[in-house]
């Protein structure tokens, strides 16, 4: 069961709850507008390293809260940047919206960010070999219990398709308290595409969890500044410092 569902879903109501959060209405032109505002911000956003988007509405409002991990970028000189975003969103959904931004402490610990940045890299030719062992090498040594990665597609340019995995630490799937993230990402070479799954355990979660997708959040930006101007998190790089399972 673990192996074949996607990880999160599976876990909605025990360790992770909804990035959607409203009810009534109309429902399904309610889920083509998530979709289409997720679908703009994704590429409207690409070089701010999004980890996810969480979307909450009342009766007259949207909110939208973008965790990222260079808030810089979005926020912009001044906040000018959000201010137009404001305006992009109010056309594409026809209704206010009000932004907010935090910024994500650990982005090593991330599988949004860490499938994004796999892709990215092998898009830019680096070895895909090179770059999963990095990312794994560096979500080890950040704190992660453990992370696996698979590729496929026509791997290194090779004629017929095949998917490699590379694994490192535990990730129990079938263990519905473990706090596993999942992503995929897709790098579009001129081969081909490629498809990149992560996992990241980050631990088990024991007694009752909130699970609220902003969990925490305000009492992080009270402590550290991580709210719109933030600027604080680990920035941390790594390289290749351990030994990896292939």
């Amino acid at each position: 069961m673990g192996q074949k569902t996607n990880p999160i879903s599976n876990r909605i109501g025990i360790t992770r709850g909804w990035d959607s959060n409203w009810c009534g209405g109309n429902y399904a032109e309610k889920i083509a507008e998530d979709y289409q505002i997720r679908k703009y911000l994704v590429n409207r956003l690409a070089k701010a390293s999004l980890s996810k988007i969480v979307i909450e509405r009342t009766l007259k409002l949207i909110t939208v809260t973008i965790h990222a991990a260079r808030p810089g970028v979005i926020i912009g000189k001044g906040g000018a940047a959000v201010d137009q975003l404001k305006e992009e969103l109010k056309k594409v959904t026809s209704k206010d919206v009000q932004i907010n931004i935090f910024e994500v402490k650990k982005p090593e610990v991330d599988a949004h960010i860490v499938a994004d940045s796999i892709a990215r890299q092998i898009e830019g030719r680096v070895s895909y070999r090179r770059a999963i062992k990095m990312a794994v090498a560096t979500t080890m040594r950040v704190g992660a219990e453990g992370i696996k990665v698979q590729i496929s597609g026509r791997v290194g340019g090779a004629e017929m398709a095949r998917s490699e995995m590379f694994k490192e630490g535990r990730t129990p799937l079938h263990t519905f308290r473990a706090d596993i993230d999942y992503a995929l990402a897709v790098a579009h070479t001129k081969v081909g595409a490629l498809g990149i799954k992560v996992w990241i355990c980050n631990g088990e979660v024991y007694g009752k969890k909130d699970l609220s997708p902003n969990a925490g959040i305000a009492a992080q930006a009270q402590q550290g500044g991580h709210g719109r101007n933030g600027r604080g998190g680990d920035r941390r790089r790594g390289g290749r410092g351990r030994k990896e399972n292939k």
